[in-house]
């Protein structure tokens, strides 16, 4: 079934061929434009990562040499299962629930364990905007609340150097910077078994920003694919302003040679192939579900293989000139302080929330550049939530269509979703939460759990449903053949990728510590592990399920489950929508058939 709009007359397939008009339905609905699905594309696999984490990775593992692992990677496993993903979105026009009903149903599973860990990640991601908020309201004030000690948060050990940078700190000594994210934003307890009291400023601004989320997502891809026009755009705009300014601050050059300073002998350490996997894996939004839902509103003939080859290069460009604008300004840092970079290097929050902030107070304008830094950091964080909302949203609607688009049921449902998930984050706003924001994010929403989500995505592609039937499929969408190498990509070279960099992550496991200092305790880490085994033991128990559930021998239903279902070879191609006149010509092609032979 298709429908040009989000409500509209509906043209069914019947198997003799005939195009038979239905009733007046709520269709899914297609993207206004082909702009509206790249950008918020663009949006969702574009996000803070990209910004803090690649760049120091890049330093971390050998400069210049760590192109060549994320390059292969990029080909053998990003491409590959970003273009698989998109393409069955399209093909099916159904969620990342419902698609895998349809093409491979032994496989459902894959589903839902995906969007259950959509639901923790969502919880979680959004504490980014919710800290990005409250830097950026303390970023309107004559002075930088971060940029000196003495405030009421500061404690005896504060030390500032800025106006005098031959002084030597003192022992046990800690910089206004790291004291206002500890004791001000954060109000930090001593572990995870002290969460303490909820920080009502932060729950603001995570209200605030669970609101602005309901808005850009409760009118479907009509409000997603109208927001993503900004909040995609924008942090481009904002990249380049800060980019020309590290560029042009001394000691830039300096730090731009860390950057990219190329050290061969690091490729022969097996850690820097892993970080060049997860990387790809992290910032390509690959096993969540985001592109199968997303390319379920293009329309059927969309040159889907295009889109996802040069989103995917966008996607790797916007890291790498990011880690130009990053360590631009810490070379000015360390050309500031007379220290190595190595001291003011980090990844992740660290480098969002106290080096770049610190590198901030020392600039001309302070407040300026602050706003522009954090303004990024909340758009590039909203539109990969508001994403994987949608995402959600998306096979809900797909599993209950006849129910869900009467009235005004789909946005309360939202309403409902939303309301629960910032119930829920209150948990991360408190003062422990920082400890459980960590253990949700390293053993639920990381690598390890992705790479076995995107190996049995290849598994049932390529063993399963079959990589020739699915180049068929696309060709037929398309109008031509991909290149060959993706089919030995989804049957040979991803799942072997994907199980070997998982084997290896077992390997080299280590306990999780929070600041290389706290370490956790044995039921913090199994709780996390017990998050992780929920969302990923889905799929075997729903191939149990519907083993169980089947009729005949245990081979038979084996089988049947392998099929794709019977009624996804007669469904008709979504329409674009300025064809709606090829379909009236159809019925006026059959009613003068019909008079002819009366």
């Amino acid at each position: 079934m298709a429908t040009n709009g989000m409500k509209g007359s509906a043209v069914v397939c019947v198997q003799n061929g005939y195009a038979q008009k239905g009733k007046e339905v709520n269709g899914r609905g297609h993207w206004g434009t082909k702009a509206e699905f790249i950008l918020t594309v663009m949006g969702a696999i574009i996000g803070p990562g990209n910004i803090w984490r690649f760049p120091y990775l890049c330093y971390k593992n050998g400069g210049g040499v760590f192109f060549i692992p994320y390059i292969l990677f990029i080909f053998t496993c990003g491409i590959p299962l970003f273009f698989l993903e998109t393409a069955l979105g399209q093909y099916t026009s159904q969620g990342g629930i419902t698609c895998w009903r349809q093409i491979c149903p032994l496989f459902q599973g894959i589903g839902y364990a995906s969007h259950l860990i959509i639901a923790f990640s969502a919880t979680s991601y959004i504490m980014i905007l919710t800290w990005a908020f409250f830097y950026l309201f303390s970023s309107f004030s004559s002075d930088l609340p971060w940029a000196s000690c003495g405030n009421y948060w500061n404690s005896d050990s504060c030390f500032d150097n800025r106006l005098n940078l031959s002084m030597k700190p003192k022992l046990n000594s800690t910089l206004p910077v790291v004291e206002f994210w500890q004791q001000r934003v954060l109000k930090i307890s001593g572990g995870i078994e002290e969460m303490g009291g909820v920080r009502w400023e932060l729950a603001l601004c995570l209200l605030l920003s669970w609101i602005i989320c309901y808005f850009c997502v409760w009118k479907g891809i009509k409000s997603t694919g109208k927001a993503a026009y900004f909040t995609a755009t924008f942090p481009y705009v904002m990249l380049f302003i800060l980019l020309i300014r590290g560029v042009t601050l001394p000691g830039a050059l300096d730090g731009i040679i860390y950057y990219l300073y190329p050290d061969i002998s690091r490729l022969s350490d097996p850690q820097v192939w892993m970080d060049a996997g997860t990387q790809i894996f992290f910032s390509y939004a690959i096993g969540l579900g985001f592109l199968t839902s997303l390319g379920s509103y293009n329309t059927y003939n969309n040159n889907c293989y295009k889109d996802c080859f040069y989103l995917c290069l966008l996607n790797s460009g916007t890291s790498i000139v990011a880690g130009f604008a990053i360590f631009s300004v810490l070379g000015f840092m360390t050309y500031e302080q007379g220290v190595d970079i190595s001291q003011v290097a980090e990844s992740g929050p660290g480098l969002a929330f106290i080096v770049y902030p610190r590198a901030v107070a020392m600039m001309p304008m302070p407040q300026v550049w602050s706003v522009c830094f954090f303004l990024m950091i909340i758009l590039l964080g909203l539109d990969s939530q508001f994403v994987g909302i949608e995402c959600v949203m998306t096979s809900l609607v797909d599993h209950f269509p006849s129910y869900l688009n009467q009235g005004y049921r789909r946005e309360l449902l939202l309403l409902v979703i939303c309301c629960i998930s910032c119930m829920f984050g209150l948990l991360l706003v408190t003062e422990g939460g920082i400890y459980l924001l960590q253990l949700l994010d390293h053993h639920v929403c990381s690598g390890t759990t992705l790479l076995l989500l995107s190996f049995c995505q290849s598994i049932s592609i390529g063993w399963v449903y079959g990589t020739d039937r699915f180049y068929d499929n696309i060709t037929e969408m398309i109008g031509y053949r991909p290149f060959p190498f993706m089919k030995y990509c989804w049957r040979y070279i991803t799942p072997l990728v994907c199980l070997g960099t998982f084997v290896f992550s077992i390997i080299k496991y280590t306990p999780l510590k929070f600041s290389n200092s706290y370490v956790y305790p044995l039921w913090a880490n199994v709780l996390g592990w017990f998050f992780a085994t929920v969302s990923l033991s889905l799929i075997p128990l729903f191939v149990l399920f519907k083993l169980f559930q089947g009729q005949g021998t245990l081979r038979q239903r084996f089988l049947s489950l392998c099929k794709p279902v019977t009624t996804l070879d007669q469904i008709c191609p979504p329409s674009a929508p300025e064809s709606e006149t090829s379909v009236l010509f159809t019925e006026l092609k059959l009613m003068h058939g019909a008079k002819k032979g009366s």
